[in-house]
């Protein structure tokens, strides 16, 4: 059997692209090479943050604003919610990079949001340890993503409407056989599909280079801590993002919603490659670098340590998405890159790549994530 579309890679964005060619009532099939909602990509970790004030690029709000309302229809669907709203703060100089592109990207969709002074800061949230030049960012619409229940949730919506899933089975290689695809899988079957859409993850490099863009693999340590305090409690405080002078990265994390605060560097760790990584944390290399960030801003917030977790940022040179088509293979589409803050547009995505792969294109304006911004250089899985 020809199958109208595959998907290789079924986590947080494969399994959405799947779940929306399948229920526009294509033939699918998916392949995961880990079990469903497993925790060796990158969408595990129990939160992920969403927000609308993009300040890595203005051009992304129109695709925040598609994904939160498709958030919500999943929660419909899956009878569960999968994004709660709390809002965000984002903290740092008038002129940092997330200050100011945050504020930018607001102002340009008019997006509520609020500037807040120092004070205004301290009043609101008097725990805080704050520097004298920094303000603050008030995004209410801000929030967190239940990352594995929202991939067995795009699953479950893709076999409702018929999606065929085999998960512990890696696509070896692929090539064009007349009109279709035939893919090579790992236990020596083969099958085939009109389109392949390719969601690799952190396995996307070898296929990525072939096109000519070079994807950096990055280790990144997500920790979660028991507060001192209940004053970071989900209930009364809100996900942040701190923009500081002296830290290795952006400081970013989660309020406590009963399983302690998560904390991380957004961007900050060394190369690796997602066969090799090394997942056993180290507490003086991994841990105490958060644990001073934390001290010097949420005073209270890092008490115990009560889990780590090493992740993959899967990072294109200008850390923006790719969602295209192969250069040499128009039946194949390509996303991939997502660089550490693709999570919440996955189900937009999962909607543009429906979109390439049964319609040719997409209404969205998706120019900017396409390959044409690197120099092109043919592929495996």
């Amino acid at each position: 059997m020809q199958y109208d579309v595959a998907v290789t890679g079924l986590g947080g964005i494969g399994s959405a692209i799947l779940a929306h060619c399948a229920a526009r009532g294509a033939s699918t099939i998916g392949f995961e090479q880990f079990t469903r909602a497993h925790a060796f990509g990158a969408s595990s970790g129990r939160s992920r943050l969403i927000r609308k004030a993009y300040f890595e690029d203005p051009a992304y709000v129109p695709l925040l604003l598609r994904a939160y309302d498709l958030w919500r229809e999943l929660e419909k669907q899956a009878g569960e919610q999968l994004l709660h709203t709390t809002g965000l703060l984002s903290v740092g100089a008038e002129d940092s990079s997330i200050i100011a592109g945050s504020q930018k990207a607001a102002d340009e969709f008019d997006l509520p949001i609020e500037l807040l002074s120092r004070r205004q800061i301290k009043t609101r949230f008097p725990t805080l340890a704050l520097l004298d030049h920094e303000m603050g960012i008030f995004e209410p619409d801000g929030g967190v993503l239940r990352p594995e229940q929202a991939v067995l949730a795009h699953l479950s919506v893709a076999e409702t409407h018929g999606a065929e899933l085999h998960f512990e089975t890696k696509c070896r290689s692929w090539e064009q056989k007349g009109s279709g695809v035939e893919l090579l899988l790992d236990d020596g079957t083969r099958q085939t599909a009109r389109i392949l859409v390719l969601a690799l993850g952190p396995w996307f490099a070898e296929t990525l280079a072939s096109v000519g863009v070079p994807l950096r693999i990055q280790r990144n340590v997500q920790a979660w801590f028991e507060p001192k305090t209940d004053a970071y409690h989900s209930a009364r405080f809100p996900t942040f993002l701190l923009d500081r002078p002296g830290l290795p990265a952006p400081l970013y994390g989660v309020p406590d919603f009963g399983d302690g605060i998560k904390a991380a560097f957004h961007g900050f760790g060394a190369e690796s490659n997602p066969d090799q990584l090394e997942r056993e944390v180290d507490l003086e290399h991994d841990i105490e670098p958060i644990v001073r960030g934390l001290r010097d801003w949420m005073p209270g917030a890092a008490g115990t340590l009560r889990e780590a977790k090493a992740c993959m940022y899967a990072l294109t040179p200008d850390q923006h998405f790719i969602l295209d088509r192969h250069p040499q293979h128009q039946n194949i589409i390509l996303c991939g890159g997502f660089s550490g803050h693709g999570f919440k547009f996955a189900p937009v995505i999962g909607e543009i790549g429906a979109e390439l792969a049964l319609d040719g294109g997409s209404r969205y304006p998706i120019e900017f994530l396409g390959l044409s911004r690197f120099a092109a250089g043919t592929t495996g899985c």
